[in-house]
């Protein structure tokens, strides 16, 4: 039988419709074994955040970074010969000296509304 939630003492429950959720979102396609295991997953880490979440931390001084390292930076200085816009002649399509690529990102999560990815990843009508 699949769990359909585990409660957790986080903002909200993990549920079977947040992991279907994600994974759309990385789009993912899991089988219902792998939500399974995703939930259960899922559930632990953050059963691991509501533990640490009870230690005392009071006397912890608070840290802005990892380290006191300080970063070295090197001088600004102008380079010489690039070989900026070299294999835009062997890309398949480009425009003003940039490579030219098919919409990645819509509201939908993918290809452009009424537009769908064929198998050669052009987008067809």
């Amino acid at each position: 039988m699949f769990i359909d939630t585990i409660e957790t003492k986080m903002a909200s429950p993990i549920t079977k419709e947040t992991i279907q959720h994600l994974a759309k979102l990385a789009r993912l396609e899991l089988t219902p074994n792998e939500e399974k295991q995703m939930l259960a997953d899922l559930s632990k880490i953050l059963a691991y955040f509501d533990e640490l979440q009870t230690l005392d931390t009071s006397r912890v001084r608070p840290m802005t970074g990892g380290t006191t390292l300080k970063n070295v930076f090197r001088e600004d200085t102008a380079a010489g010969e690039t070989n900026r816009g070299a294999g835009v002649n062997a890309f398949p399509e480009s425009k003003d000296g940039f490579l030219k690529i098919p919409p990645v990102f819509s509201a939908e999560g993918g290809s452009l509304p009424g537009r769908q990815a064929g198998a050669s990843g052009e987008e067809t009508t």
